[in-house]
C-alpha cells in the first residue's frame, strides 16, 4: 500500500505513464494549474516556496520508489521532478500566459539539454538526484525568464 502511495506520487497520479513525452505533459499541466492558482488564488509567496519544498521533500522518497519499482535510474514514468521544477521556473513570475509559456519551453530547454551544472547533478544516485538536477534546470529557466522580463 505505502509503495503504491509513493508510485502514485511519483508518477504525478500516473500522468507519467502517459505513452509520449510524460515529462512535457507533467511540466505543461503544473504550468497550468500554477498559472490559474495563481491567477485566481493569488497565494503568497511563502505559501508558493512551502509547496515547492514539501513537493521536494515528497519527492525524494517517490523518486527512489520509482527507480526500485522501475528498476531504472531516473525512470521515464517518474515524473514528480518536472512538477517541482516547473513550479521552480515559474516562480516571482506574474501570471501572464506568455510569460508562463515562455517559462514552460525554457524549464523543457533546460532540463533536456542539461548544460552544467544540470548535467552534474543528474549524475547524483537517487531520489535526490533526480529532483534535483530539475531545481537546477529550473534555476536557468528562471533566470533566463527574469531576464527576460527585464529586458522587454
Amino acid at each position: 500500500m505505502k509503495n503504491k502511495i509513493w508510485l502514485s506520487i511519483a508518477t504525478f497520479f500516473n500522468v507519467g505513464k502517459f505513452p509520449l513525452a510524460p515529462g512535457t505533459l507533467t511540466s505543461l499541466i503544473t504550468a497550468a494549474v500554477f498559472f490559474a492558482a495563481n491567477l485566481y488564488l493569488a497565494p503568497s509567496i511563502y505559501v508558493q516556496v512551502a509547496a515547492i519544498v514539501l513537493l521536494f521533500l515528497i519527492g525524494i522518497p517517490a523518486s527512489s520508489a520509482a527507480e526500485k519499482h522501475y528498476q531504472k535510474k531516473d525512470p521515464g514514468q517518474c515524473v514528480i521532478d518536472e512538477v517541482v521544477g516547473q513550479m521552480v521556473a515559474l516562480l516571482f513570475i506574474p501570471p501572464s500566459i506568455v510569460l508562463y509559456v515562455i517559462g514552460f519551453f525554457l524549464f523543457r530547454f533546460f532540463d533536456i539539454l542539461k548544460p552544467p551544472p544540470v548535467n552534474m547533478a543528474d549524475r547524483i544516485r537517487g531520489g535526490f538526484g533526480i529532483m534535483i538536477d530539475d531545481i537546477v534546470a529550473a534555476l536557468y529557466a528562471l533566470g533566463f525568464l527574469h531576464l527576460f522580463i527585464y529586458i522587454f
